[in-house]
Order: C-alpha cells, then sequence, then structure tokens
C-alpha cells in the first residue's frame, strides 16, 4: 500500500481519536458547574452535553478553515501527512496526560502547538505562516481575560438585578436556567473545538493531493461531530470535580452567570473563525464571577495551577511534536 495511503488513513484515524478524547477531556468544561449546582444529574448532562457538542459541530466550518491553512500552508507543506501524524500524536498524549491528573489544560493549545512544532521540526521556523499563527495565538491569549471580564461583569449584573430575591428563590430560579446555559455552553463548544479536528483531516487530504481546496467535505464533518459527540457521552468526572468546585464554591446564579459568559465569549470567536480554548475561557469565567462575588471565595492557589498549565501547554507539545516527528520520519 501507498506510504501516502497509510499516512492519511492514520491521520483520519488519530484526528478522530483526538475529537474523541476532546469530548470527554474538554466538554467536561462546559458542564462542570450545572453538574456541581446539582442543576443537572452528572448522566443527564454528559448526555445532553453530547447532543449539542454534535449539533454545535455540524454547523459551522469557519474554524476548520481558520486550522486548515493558518499554521502552515498545506498547499506546499513537504512531509505534510507525516508533521500531522506527528501533531496528532503529541496533541493525544499531552491531552491523557492532563485528563489523567485532572488538570483542565487546553486542547486547542496543545493542537496548535504540536502542528507548529512538528512543522518547524520538519522544515524550520520559515514554514510557519506567521501572519495566520499569531492571529491564532493572540485570540488564545486574549479570549480568557475577555471571559474574565465579562464573567466579573454578569455577576455584577446578577447582583443588582436579583439583590432582593431570597436565597432559596434565587437558587431553585438559576438551577433551572442552568439547564439552557449548559446546553448553549456544549453547543458552542461544538462550534469550535470540533472544528479542529476537521481541519487537521483537511489539511492531510490536501497535503495527500485528494483535495484542492480548503473547503470542509461532508463526511469530515459527520465523522468529526460524531467523534467528539461519542468522547462527550463517555464524560469527563476528573475534570468536572476540578473546575466546577475547586475553583471555586458555586452556586446556581454563579454557574449561570459564568455558563452564559463563556459561551457568549466562544460563540463571538467561532463567529470570526477564531479557535480558542474552551477550558481556558470557561475557567476564566468562572474566577471573574468568582472575583465579583467575592475575590477570597476564589481558590487561587487552584487557579494558579491551572494557569501554569495553561502556559506550559503550547511550548512542551512543540517540542514533543518535534521529537515525534523525527522518529516517524525514521519509519516513513
Amino acid at each position: 500500500m501507498d506510504s501516502i495511503l497509510i499516512l492519511t488513513i492514520l491521520v483520519v484515524i488519530f484526528a478522530l481519536a483526538f475529537d474523541f478524547i476532546n469530548g470527554f477531556h474538554d466538554t467536561a468544561n462546559a458542564i462542570a458547574t450545572s453538574v456541581s449546582t446539582r442543576a443537572l444529574k452528572p448522566r443527564v448532562a454528559v448526555l445532553m452535553a453530547a447532543i449539542m457538542n454534535f449539533v454545535g459541530a455540524l454547523t459551522f466550518t469557519g474554524v476548520a478553515k481558520t486550522i486548515t491553512k493558518d499554521i502552515v500552508d498545506p498547499f506546499t507543506l513537504q512531509n505534510g501527512s507525516l508533521i500531522i501524524l506527528a501533531a496528532l500524536c503529541s496533541a493525544i498524549i499531552w491531552n491523557l496526560v492532563t485528563w489523567y491528573y485532572g488538570i483542565p489544560s487546553s486542547s486547542s493549545h496543545t493542537l496548535i502547538g504540536s502542528i507548529a512544532g512538528a512543522a518547524v521540526s520538519a522544515a524550520g521556523f520559515a514554514i510557519l505562516n506567521w501572519e495566520g499563527f499569531i492571529k491564532i495565538i493572540q485570540a488564545l491569549l486574549i479570549s480568557p481575560f475577555l471571559a474574565f471580564a465579562v464573567g466579573f461583569l454578569m455577576m455584577s449584573l446578577f447582583k443588582v438585578l436579583f439583590k432582593n430575591t431570597s436565597l432559596y428563590g434565587t437558587n431553585k430560579g438559576f438551577r433551572t436556567f442552568q439547564i439552557g446555559t449548559a446546553a448553549l455552553q456544549s453547543f458552542t463548544h461544538g462550534t469550535n473545538d470540533a472544528q479542529k479536528a476537521m481541519g487537521i483531516i483537511t489539511m492531510a487530504l490536501i497535503a495527500a493531493e485528494w483535495q484542492s481546496t480548503d473547503d470542509i467535505q461532508l463526511w469530515v464533518r459527520i465523522a468529526a461531530a460524531t467523534a467528539m459527540g461519542l468522547g462527550t457521552s463517555i464524560g469527563g468526572y476528573k475534570i468536572i470535580k476540578t473546575v466546577g468546585g475547586k475553583i471555586m464554591k458555586i452556586r446556581p446564579i454563579n454557574g449561570a452567570a459564568a455558563d452564559l459568559s463563556s459561551a457568549l465569549i466562544i460563540f463571538g470567536a467561532t463567529t470570526i473563525h477564531l479557535p480558542v480554548s474552551t477550558t481556558h475561557v470557561i475557567s476564566s469565567a468562572i474566577m471573574g464571577v468568582g472575583s465579583a462575588q467575592r475575590v477570597k471565595g476564589v481558590k487561587w492557589g487552584v487557579a494558579k495551577k491551572i494557569v501554569i498549565t495553561w502556559i506550559i501547554t503550547l511550548p512542551i507539545s512543540a517540542i514533543l511534536a518535534g521529537v515525534i516527528f523525527q522518529i516517524l520520519d525514521l519509519f516513513f
């Protein structure tokens, strides 16, 4: 069998595996607050998230096209299939390690860092599409700060609007409202995160010269959406525990404010075709909400560990992908 065909098949398999892992790794963030406040039972939340992720993944393709062409140019990429395979191996390894330890790291950071690292390992820094790459990095860096600010403002607004409402009434109302915000957040997660695997598969098809445009084929969209939906159905209870309770003690009003804030940021990024880290956005929104409620109520030690993981993910993934590429290059 032709080596390009073998590599392309492997890329498709690993990309769908990445999407599956992303489903139980990152989607846990989308339903963490609704589970921790008991607005939804874990199994119900996971099932709802799986359905909404699937729907969201099929709805948009702009982010997928950004991943396809804005980090490196797939039309001029030498050893493209091998580079993409190395990147996927690196991203999957880092996702599994952080999932095992319950650390809400960013699948977006690890994938983008891995693509860049594998490409640089193969052809040097000149291979990067610097304009597009910097635009993506800016989106990844700015979005958590926006989420923190929006979360802070959203919670401040809720405090004013519901200051004369009893605690019982507020909790009951927002616990019901959280069902909607959790569904919305899962939908927006699908519109952004599932697109990344679609972009990767499309890169591989272009590199193998089986596709001449950056259009996302229907079978790619369905396959990626299905993989993420199935992954979501497995659940990610270790991540739920960290995001849903270790950053701050979350009440229904806090959870609703955090869900709504992060969904706005993620969907806003999707509409302008930019990939963002749903992990970063959701965690930052929770910190913003907690700061508006009571600064001392946020467990900043846990938040610090999460932020450190954010910072180290991209360079570690890049180095790991570069090493994996060199190893794979010996065999193909």
